[in-house]
């Protein structure tokens, strides 16, 4: 059997690696020691001592034992929780397409980690670090000879690390919960039920809380917000979370519900987790509008002809006329026909009259379509306005062209009353029942009665 020989560059860079995140614990707490200090130079040797590589690693690699990989950590939910199930999903137990979940990210997102001892966080940053693309953990876990040269030179030992250092991901897990641990009974047929445990999804939680972070404050969002805020144009927007909450779990300390939630910080507080607004929209009512490019008031897309009350009692009125269409028409009938159109004429009166509060000259925008009577009809300043946009147009045309007839006022009474009738006919009209000429007469004079 041939051994491979690690390759001697790589296990350096390697040992490189754990010999500068060791450094790198140590320095400060060298630095805190006095100059003045009479035993300066014991105390140095100790921590030079205890930070050694073999002495830290053995430290190191028991504190595992605090940690756990985990995808929904427990303390999440209740951070008084100690010693209970945290799940690590390792594979997609879901297939659904639609359903956004942890599943969804396993292959692409930071691992967290559970902590009975957050003091032992520091062996989940040492197993983060990463060379050549690969961390330290993924390297213990497949058990690389370059990775157990690079931690000791004595290989029994090396393996003994690499295993105590794999068992943050390998170590099996007891199902058990928690008394703290929120359950929900979930009712079946039979007077069955499911006992439901919600869980923390600490990674999707982090996967969402990375892009928002992005998407508030990254240089482009910035760049685009200071552009919005100087009314210059910029290439692209930016994004805002309205009536949004930061919920913060583990108070002063973060980092007892897990690593990720350490780092998920607002404000240089950790333990941050966003929460979206979820709340039923409220409309804004922009108010009543003039009509505009519609050529009635009457049309499909008029402001009578969409209304929505207007909609419900036409309906009644459909429904009640084709129940009696095979009926000899008698006084019940008459009367039930003339108590809806009333209904109806009062709602188009009442459109009317909030057409008649905006603010006059409304009509003579281009944009309005409205015949001139019903300009008349709808709009109080419609004669003023109409005389003033043709004295402006007569001005820019010049005044060989002042040939163009002034508005005058015209009797529109009789029309708008046609309008109605006509509007209402067609609307009435159905392969079972056919409004005529006498229907019109009769629409027309009733509206006629409540027209000024």
């Amino acid at each position: 059997m041939v051994t491979q020989i690690p390759d001697p560059q790589e296990v350096a860079a390697l040992r490189g690696l754990v010999d500068g995140f060791i450094q790198e614990r140590l320095q400060p707490k060298l630095d805190a020691i006095k100059a003045d200090d009479k035993d300066a130079q014991v105390k140095k040797d100790e921590l030079t001592e205890k930070y050694g590589r073999q002495s830290w690693l053995q430290k190191a690699a028991k504190d595992c034992e605090y940690l756990l990989l985990a995808t929904h950590p427990e303390k999440g939910n209740h951070t008084a929780i100690k010693d209970s199930l945290s799940i690590n999903m390792e594979k997609s137990i879901c297939d659904v397409p639609w359903l956004v979940g942890t599943h969804l990210f396993l292959s692409s997102i930071t691992a967290d980690v559970a902590v009975k001892n957050a003091a032992a966080l520091y062996v989940w940053d040492f197993l983060q670090s990463s060379y050549a693309g690969k961390t330290l953990l993924q390297r213990m876990i497949n058990r690389e000879e370059t990775v157990l040269a690079a931690i000791s030179d004595d290989q029994d030992l090396a393996k003994k690390f690499a295993e105590q250092f794999a068992s943050v991901h390998e170590r099996k897990r007891d199902i058990a919960s928690h008394t703290l641990a929120k359950q929900l009974y979930f009712p079946l047929a039979d007077d069955r039920y499911h006992l439901l445990a919600p869980l923390f999804p600490t990674q999707l939680i982090h996967r969402v809380y990375k892009s928002m972070e992005e998407r508030r404050y990254s240089e482009s969002a910035n760049a685009a917000r200071d552009a919005y805020k100087a009314r210059k144009k910029f290439d692209f927007g930016y994004m805002e979370f309205p009536q949004m909450v930061v919920r913060y779990h583990g108070g002063k300390q973060p980092q007892n519900v897990s690593a990720l939630n350490a780092k998920r910080r607002v404000d240089k507080r950790g333990g941050a987790n966003y929460l979206l607004a979820s709340v039923p929209p409220v409309w804004q009512d922009q108010g009543t509008q003039p009509p505009m490019r519609v050529p009635s008031v009457f049309d499909k897309r008029g402001f009578i002809g969409c209304d929505r009350t207007m909609y419900r009692t036409i309906k009644e009125l459909k429904e009640y006329l084709n129940s009696v269409a095979d009926v000899d028409n008698n006084r019940h009938i008459r009367d039930k026909r003339a108590e809806l159109v009333q209904a109806i004429i009062d709602r188009v009166i009442d459109i009317a009259t909030e057409l008649q509060c905006l603010n006059g000259g409304w009509s003579a925008d281009p944009a309005c379509k409205l015949s001139w009577s019903q300009k008349q009809w709808l709009d109080a300043d419609a004669l003023e306005a109409a005389q003033a946009a043709h004295e402006t147009q007569i001005a820019a045309m010049g005044a060989a062209d002042g040939a163009l007839a002034a508005p005058e006022p015209t009797e529109w009474r009789d029309k708008v009353a046609e309008d109605f009738a006509r509007w209402l006919n067609a609307t009435l009209s159905t392969d079972k029942i056919r409004m005529g000429d006498a229907e019109f007469i009769e629409w027309k004079h009733t509206f006629l009665e409540v027209l000024p």
